[in-house]
């Protein structure tokens, strides 16, 4: 057996083991993968940790298999069950703080947990911006109220940005449930009395429409039913009654002869409805057809399923905020690109020589009539006889080319990332419509966290298994392919208004773009990603396998790739996209626009592939 050369795998071994004994699992399988983490059944999904073993990676590798192993030793699944509430926001409330309990219960316990779970606690809050909050509709209340139990519990400070998402519902929280929240302590290990407790701490909040029937009510009405019946004794067969009912029956027609005439109708209906069914058979080559199969959810992938479509959002930018409101925001955004004015026009002149946008002109010669050709007077000298030649211009087709940004508008991209994509959009646009190449750009996001509507429906129709993507899509334009910059720039500022950015699924969102590209005249079109990395949806991920939407997204790529009327780009911020796109670049930090990012995207248009090996690696193109 040879000795890994991975100076991850020791800290991996040890991380698995330590897991297995917290979580009291000896059979319990841990792997590490860039999948969303997770928990099912013996089987514990861990964020990866690279060669690099960096301390962020190995904090948030124990804090999350901290959180999942105290779940799993801590949590009865029946009765969290048991105890669910049936509205989304109330089960929201209710899943958060089972696991807020659990994580505190462990605390007590090994409190070195604690240390663990809090930096686990401070990554989410900044992939999530937290911090940059300002607006309490904005901030989660299942969060805040997981926060609120965790610090009663622990006497633990929260982690920066955490603390501030408390602190904007502290107030509410004490004032409508402080008295349910005394009692937490008595509750906190027994999770049946815990459960109680959330659900009248639910009830606090304004969302006990939301919890259904009491399950305990429920058990003492079945209870008692089953013993009224053991209890009454079975009554012997009575001819008499029998006869009873019969009379009772012919009196109640007599009295009703209006019912009489309605049954005779009813009746007489049926019979013309066997007569017209057996005289009247249509031929067998006028039998109606099966109306044909619904078309698939994705021409990508037929396996791709979505639970419903009635809630999804094509919407423009303008129609999300008020015009003064966008035109604040641009403000905004024209604050962190003052710096970057001298590289739109070095961008510009990079592109402008690969960019083929310029149309290209011909000529047709020796004809009767036209513009006269120059270049064959010397036949006319040598012989008078020859008569004149001309020539006419000939325009030939316009190769012009269309750019699509489609831009992730996903809450993991909240802060600096988002206002890095809108910077890329701004000086993209300006700089490609400034070398006649029409520009649209696009966002996607979701429309409420965690499932919303299509949630919603999902659980009033019995919770069916594998529903497909389980939330509410929004697709934004920002900028249409034919509307020139200067009257869409107050759009881009939408980027930066709090609460837009929620989920991103980036399959379909990838989909969509493509269509709407296909549909377009122009020669050539170009289709260029702006995202963090991988499509990440809580609502369908939890219903589905892991690798759902990562799947379909591969799905589509791979479908654009070989279809290849749309030329496919990506670029990451801050993370690496070259796992799923073949061409891609990654941009850290606004700094680097002006230098790395005007050669890498130069070179993303050029035709020569020479040109193109260079910017992708290869050593040697033919």
């Amino acid at each position: 057996m040879t000795k890994s050369d991975n100076p991850a795998d020791p800290f991996k071994k040890a991380l698995s083991e330590a897991t297995r004994t917290l979580a009291d699992a000896p059979d319990l399988t841990v792997t590490y993968s860039v999948d969303p983490p997770g928990l099912s059944g013996d089987a514990m999904r861990l964020p990866q940790v690279t060669r690099r073993l960096t301390r962020d990676e190995v904090l948030l590798a124990r804090g999350t298999a901290d959180t999942l192993a105290l779940r799993r030793r801590f949590h009865d699944a029946a009765c969290h069950s048991r105890y669910m509430p049936q509205g989304q926001m109330a089960r929201d409330l209710y899943q958060a703080m089972e696991e807020a309990r659990c994580e505190a219960v462990g605390a007590r316990h090994m409190p070195g947990t604690a240390k663990n779970i809090d930096a686990r606690i401070a990554h989410e809050a900044t992939r999530k911006g937290y911090a940059q909050i300002r607006s309490r509709q904005d901030a989660p209340l299942s969060v805040a109220a997981s926060y609120m139990i965790r610090q009663l519990a622990t006497g633990r400070d929260l982690p920066a940005g955490a603390d501030h998402v408390l602190d904007l519902w502290r107030g509410f929280i004490e004032e409508r449930a402080g008295e349910t929240l005394e009692n937490l302590d008595q509750a906190l290990t027994d999770q049946g009395a815990f459960a109680k407790l959330a659900r009248q701490m639910i009830a606090d909040l304004g969302y006990g429409d939301q919890l259904g029937d009491d399950p305990d009510d429920q058990g003492d009405e079945d209870e008692g039913t089953e013993d009224d019946s053991e209890d009454q004794p079975d009554e012997p067969e009575n001819p008499d009654s029998q006869g009873q009912d019969e009379q009772s029956e012919d009196e109640t027609s007599e009295d009703n002869p209006a019912q009489d005439a309605a049954e005779a109708d009813m009746a007489y209906d049926e019979d013309a409805d066997e007569d017209m069914s057996d005289e009247t058979q249509m031929p067998e080559a006028e039998a109606p057809r099966e109306p044909p199969p619904p078309p698939p959810h994705s021409e990508a992938s037929a396996e791709y399923r979505v639970f419903a479509t009635d809630f999804d959002e094509e919407v423009r930018a303008e129609e999300l905020a008020e015009p003064a409101e966008l035109e604040r925001l641009r403000a905004y955004l024209d604050q962190q690109l003052e710096p970057l004015k001298g590289a739109v026009s070095r961008l510009a002149n990079k592109l402008q020589r690969r960019l083929q946008a310029q149309q290209n002109r011909s000529w047709l010669f020796d004809l009767e009539e036209g513009i006269l050709d120059a270049g064959r007077l010397a036949r006319v000298v040598a012989n008078p006889t020859t008569p004149l030649s001309f020539k006419q211009e000939k325009d030939t087709e316009f190769r012009d080319t269309v750019v699509t940004l489609l831009l992730d508008n996903s809450g993991s991209m909240r802060g600096r990332p988002i206002s890095i994509a809108a910077i890329c959009a701004d000086v993209l646009a300006r700089t490609l419509e400034r070398c006649n190449v029409k520009v649209e750009i696009l966002g996607f996001t979701t429309r409420a966290w965690k499932g919303g509507q299509s949630r919603e429906r999902w659980l009033q129709e019995g919770r069916s298994a594998q529903p497909g993507r389980l939330n509410d899509l929004r697709h934004i334009i920002y900028k249409q392919a034919d509307a020139p910059w200067r009257r869409v720039r107050p759009n881009l500022g939408l980027m930066m208004k709090e609460g837009l950015l929620k989920e991103n699924i980036d399959g379909e969102a990838l989909e969509w773009a493509h269509r709407r590209m296909v549909a377009r005249p122009e020669a050539r079109k170009i289709l260029m990603v702006i995202s963090d990395g991988a499509p990440v949806d809580d609502s369908t991920l939890s219903v589905n396998a892991a690798n759902y939407l990562e799947k379909h997204l591969r799905d589509v790529i791979a479908m654009v790739e070989r279809r290849k009327a749309v030329e496919l780009l990506a670029i990451g911020i801050g993370h690496d996209v070259t796992r799923y796109y073949e061409r891609a670049v990654t941009i850290t930090d606004v700094e680097q626009l002006a230098g790395a990012m005007t050669e890498q995207l130069a070179a993303l248009f050029d035709k020569d592939p020479r040109a193109r090996a260079r910017f992708a690696g290869i050593k040697s193109a033919r």
